[in-house]
């Protein structure tokens, strides 16, 4: 309450949770109501963290009809109020995460998920050190089917070219990132530097790096919510859709970690540049989960155009030191900061199931001192490497029989995420390119 106390001029709230597509769904409330959410929470339909890409109810979901529909309780995270910038009227929100109306963790809610993977950690005396880095296009989509690079706020030019880390192209749209700047500070984002990337309208923020892998996947959640609610202020699109232009490159979600022991050392860290043996369990463990991890890297129809050779994506499944063409990359460092990169995962991924997918995949290759493969050198793209699942549906298969998601997620979440996305693959089939743009540019 300290922060709607000093913040006087908020008369309304939004609730919100992030359903298993990374969506925001929630509600409206007066501000007056705050100390109700605070103490007694609010209630959804558990089926509201399970619909599908376009809010529609899964079709024979238990947690439907046979069900009843039934409500959970939604109770406040430990992040409390915060702005949110990119409305006009001073409004504050409040992210929730959804329990059963006895206490007990909803095995449906994402974030619960993360939570579970964080458990494990715990009980193992360990603690990972997380940072993301984000890519996003910013898009003028005022013409139905047709994207283009927005006129500079600045200028009111269009930069039809790809300029990579160009400071020309940043300061095109410097009103643009000062406002979102601004708005990270508000709402606690540890937003760090800023690039434009290959592809023209195309930027990465990288998020810092913390020993709460929590806060970290809430961070890149409300960042992305941030993005697009300010580029909209501008008259564009913040998106984060995995391949909105068929001709550029994507958009990723590169995640960093380390872990720590209960000394605070990085077990990852021995002194050398290889790192150490526990480094390499780690990398099997994200290796061997990869094919059934991939449909929460890559989970929309649109994802699996970004996952093709040549396009600053992986394909194969392997690992490298400093190499940007593998789908694990060691970066080069001091030891004492040894990491590992995963870059297989979109722009367009639930932050919660894609940290929770990493770090549960790390920790069974720790666990089972999985032996880790050799390192490729060289362009990852032409070494006879296992492939990524290239479809969606192969994707789907193979999440549903992989025993490492079994191991890193409830049943509960599994089901229901085969169930939506059996229903997204069916229905997407119907949709044009133009309307799948129209419906990924700003829902992902």
């Amino acid at each position: 309450m300290d922060w709607l106390r000093e913040h006087p001029e908020v008369k309304t709230i939004r609730v919100a949770a992030s359903d298993l597509n990374g969506v925001a769904r929630g509600k409206r409330v007066p501000a007056r109501f705050a100390d109700k959410l605070l103490t007694e929470g609010t209630k959804f339909p558990y089926s509201v963290l399970n619909m599908d890409i376009w809010g529609e109810d899964v079709e024979d979901s238990p947690l439907v009809f046979q069900a009843g529909d039934p409500d959970g309780l939604l109770m406040p995270t430990e992040r409390g109020f915060m702005p949110m910038p990119w409305l006009d009227a001073p409004t504050g929100l409040l992210p929730l995460w959804m329990f059963h109306p006895d206490g007990r963790p909803y095995d449906g809610c994402p974030r619960q998920a993360l939570a579970r993977v964080m458990d494990r950690y715990k009980a193992a005396g360990l603690t990972p050190v997380v940072a993301t880095e984000l890519e996003f296009f910013l898009i003028d989509d005022s013409k139905f089917g047709e994207l283009q690079v927005p006129p500079s706020p600045r200028s009111g030019k269009r930069r039809t070219g790809a300029e990579t880390l160009s400071l020309r192209a940043l300061d095109a749209f410097d009103r643009f990132f000062t406002q979102l700047y601004d708005g990270c500070e508000a709402m606690d984002i540890p937003a760090d530097t800023a690039i434009s990337e290959a592809a023209p309208g195309q930027f990465e923020i990288n998020l810092m790096h913390q020993p709460d892998p929590l806060k970290a996947a809430d961070d890149a959640w409300l960042f992305k919510m941030l993005v697009k609610g300010i580029a909209r202020r501008f008259g564009f699109a913040g998106s984060f859709m995995a391949k909105p232009y068929d001709v550029f490159n994507g958009n990723g979600m590169h995640m960093h970690f380390s872990i720590l022991d209960a000394e605070g050392n990085n077990i990852f860290d021995d002194g050398t540049e290889a790192g150490s043996p526990m480094l390499r369990h780690a990398v099997a463990g994200c290796l061997r989960a990869m094919p059934g991890s991939t449909l929460l890297f890559a989970p929309h129809e649109n994802s699996y155009d970004r996952l093709v050779p040549n396009a600053h994506a992986p394909t194969g499944i392997g690992w490298a030191y400093e190499n940007r063409t593998s789908a694990i990359r060691i970066p080069s460092s001091h030891h004492k900061a040894r990491r590992i990169e995963h870059r297989t995962p979109g722009g367009d991924v639930n932050p919660y199931l894609t940290v929770a997918a990493i770090l549960g995949a790390a920790l069974n290759g720790i666990e089972d001192r999985l032996d880790c493969p050799a390192p490729i050198t060289g362009n990852a793209y032409d070494h006879d490497l296992q492939q990524l699942p290239g479809t969606w549906a192969g994707a789907i298969d193979c999440f549903e029989k992989c025993p490492d998601i079994r191991c890193i997620f409830p049943q509960h979440l599994i089901e229901n995420l085969l169930m939506t996305k059996r229903q997204e693959l069916h229905y997407m089939a119907e949709l044009s390119d133009a309307e799948t743009i129209e419906l990924y540019l700003d829902t992902v």
